[in-house]
């Protein structure tokens, strides 16, 4: 069975058959003007063209790019396992990073340190723009856990309104295009992949099997596990596999 050929080869053909027919037309179909006009014509042509094939070629390569990044699988995540991700993600770019999610996590996900800096980090995966909310939420855990920065991370974008309240409040907002520059300045290799996380916490193991509630990230001496929401009226926990 004869191979499929990838989109980006047929855009690429596309874009040749494109040039060669604007050439055929620009040399034949101004056959009868004077010579003058005529090159007038195939230049005019030949740099429309170009234009349409330079257009063509960036959204080939800001297609593969995306690609690259795994944000469509980001996207399938749920918020659990997008938390998990970012914190391999900080991890890689040299942060201490602790998942602080539970009950009552006081309006961080994450706690990054470096530099003697803590960071505190609200984790939004969503399929819509964050509203502001998640700005207050981010700013009001800097007193809590005695961070010197508020971070939310999103792989989506936010309002206008929250945009505002940030820039007030000095919290960073780390939109879906931040997001992918993020992962793509990484070294292959230096965090797992998002299908990789996916693969690791499926949707169905995260739910308590005592209890039926939410398991979550945690944090211990031994390494990160996966404990009940509902602690301390629910012991039950799992050793993480994801790595």
């Amino acid at each position: 069975m004869a191979r499929r050929k990838s989109k980006a080869k047929q855009q690429e053909e596309f874009i040749q058959a494109l040039l060669v027919l604007v050439l055929f037309i620009s040399i034949f179909g101004t056959y009868g003007l004077t010579k003058s006009l005529q090159a007038t014509v195939i230049i005019t042509m030949l740099a429309f063209s170009i234009f349409v094939a330079v257009l063509i070629m960036i959204g080939i390569q800001r297609k593969e790019r995306l690609k690259s990044s795994g944000i469509a699988d980001i996207d399938k995540m749920e918020g659990v396992q997008f938390e998990r991700y970012l914190g391999y993600l900080f991890q890689a770019q040299g942060y201490k990073c602790l998942v602080t999610k539970a009950v009552g996590d006081f309006g961080a996900d994450l706690l990054l340190q470096r530099d003697g800096k803590k960071i505190v980090v609200q984790a939004k995966r969503y399929n819509k723009n964050v509203g502001i909310k998640a700005v207050q939420e981010a700013q009001a855990s800097i007193a809590h856990y005695g961070a010197s920065e508020a971070w939310v991370v999103t792989n989506s974008d936010y309002t206008s309104a929250a945009y505002e309240l940030a820039k007030s409040n000095k919290v960073r907002l780390i939109n879906r295009d931040a997001l992918v520059e993020m992962i793509l300045s990484l070294n292959p290799g230096a965090s797992p992949t998002p299908k990789a996380i996916i693969s690791a916490i499926p949707v169905d193991e995260m739910t308590c099997p005592r209890c039926g509630n939410k398991l979550l990230l945690r944090n211990s001496s031994k390494g990160q596990f996966y404990g009940c929401s509902s602690f301390p009226k629910c012991r039950f926990n799992k050793k993480s596999q994801a790595g």
